[in-house]
């Protein structure tokens, strides 16, 4: 492989970038085809934006689990067949090397009968999607992310609306579409050929109770209780619903499942450990889910002490997307009373430069900047007081913090911010 690809880099772009595409299509097809097209023997739904997806994905799984089926899931936090399970590793959603392939087919001979795979516009543009077929794709969100590597936002939309139109051409019926009405381009998604299009908008949701804990809502003539927090959650509820109901299960059952999911990995995952102030870890490395994570966790007032919030990022992915690293610092000067600043995945980057770009964005406050990230976060922890809120974001579940030359040191923000507590005396 690393033969083909110096021999591709010496040809001119363009005809790189051809070759490459075919390489990638004929790749795909292969592995449906070695492995007997499993998909077709599946209930096989997608989901895909720029936020959301693992979050939407565990739901629409825990929904159908619910309702009595057997269901794999494929995505970024893990992969799932039933009850057995393994973390994905990977640092990549939709892995290549006919890995999706490989894991249908291992579904279907384990008595699954329905399939949740969370798909990227990365794997849309390799391909990693052709040869699966689907019988519905779920629209939760679109905002700007991998820039430089589509070339423009135009284009990233388009790889995210080729899964749409890999839906369309699907054999299997009835196809199902649902998307986000609330979003500019949930519109253009329903745009695309199916038998049963759904939308879902916070229009229609009436909001009971809502704190850090949790929201409950009347949706329907339903009433849900989700027992995570913000209204990103309540939007990806939507989405689990309506996709769910598509394929024939009542709301009743959903409202069950889904007040039954307590925690998702990485996705504004409490860390519990005795402590008077909350510790989150979330995987928000974009602008948009920032402001999400922060709009979930308000001030508050604690035992008559205000609380704050307590912050720790940087900035995912060194050499792409560098211009939401003011915007991100900006957001955290705007919402945060105390911001760490630190490593996150540099890649071939400057660690610090990132930082410094993100440190940039601040206008009012002066970030501390701690580059060692164990350091920064036990930081944070020794400065939180009764009812605060520590918020670490960036890495969710990534296992590793990628650095030079494809160095990888292991890594879980969940497993240090447990031990740095533990240093503090919580158990």
């Amino acid at each position: 492989m690393s033969f083909l690809r110096s021999l591709l880099n010496l040809l001119p772009k363009p005809l790189r970038g051809v070759l490459l595409a075919v390489y990638h299509l004929t790749l795909s097809y292969v592995g449906a085809l070695r492995y007997g097209f499993p998909s077709n023997r599946l209930i096989v739904v997608a989901i895909t934006g720029t936020k959301g997806k693992s979050s939407t994905a565990e739901m629409v799984r825990a929904i159908l689990a619910a309702s009595g089926k057997k269901v794999a899931i494929a995505g970024t936090i893990r992969f799932a067949i039933g009850d057995n399970e393994e973390p994905n590793l990977f640092k990549m959603t939709m892995p290549g090397r006919f890995f999706l392939q490989r894991f249908l087919h291992k579904a279907v001979s384990r008595g699954a009968t329905h399939a949740v795979l969370e798909m990227t516009s990365e794997g849309a543009k390799q391909s990693r999607h052709r040869g699966v077929a689907l019988n519905a794709l779920v629209f939760t969100n679109i905002s700007p992310e991998h820039i430089e590597s589509h070339g423009s936002f135009e284009k990233y939309l388009a790889a995210k609306l080729s899964l749409a139109q890999h839906l369309s051409r699907s054999h299997k019926r009835p196809r199902i579409l649902v998307a986000n009405a609330d979003d500019a381009h949930g519109a253009t998604f329903l745009s695309y050929p199916a038998e049963e299009k759904r939308s879902f908008s916070e229009k229609d949701v009436h909001v009971s109770k809502e704190s850090p804990s949790g929201t409950t809502f009347i949706y329907r003539g339903q009433e849900f209780v989700l027992n995570l927090p913000g209204r990103f959650n309540v939007r990806n509820a939507l989405a689990a619903i309506e996709v769910a109901d598509a394929l024939g299960v009542d709301l009743k059952t959903s409202a069950s499942a889904l007040s039954k999911i307590t925690r998702i990995a990485g996705r504004a995952e409490r860390i519990e450990r005795g402590q008077p102030f909350s510790v989150v870890v979330d995987y928000a490395h974009t602008p948009d889910s920032l402001q999400a994570i922060y709009d979930a966790f308000p001030p508050s007032t604690n035992s008559g002490q205000a609380g704050r919030r307590i912050c720790v990022l940087g900035n995912t992915g060194g050499g792409r997307d560098t211009w939401k690293r003011p915007v991100m610092g900006a957001i955290a000067d705007r919402m945060c009373d105390v911001s760490f600043l630190t490593d996150e995945d540099p890649y071939d980057e400057d660690p610090r430069s990132i930082v410094d770009a993100v440190a940039s964005g601040f206008a009012v406050h002066s970030p501390t900047i701690i580059m060692d990230r164990r350091k920064a976060i036990a930081a944070a922890l020794r400065e939180a007081k009764t009812g605060d809120h520590v918020l670490i974001t960036g890495k969710g579940t990534d296992p590793y913090i990628m650095r030079a030359k494809g160095e990888k040191e292991p890594w879980s923000d969940k497993v240090v911010a447990e031990e740095e507590l533990g240093r503090l005396g919580y158990r």
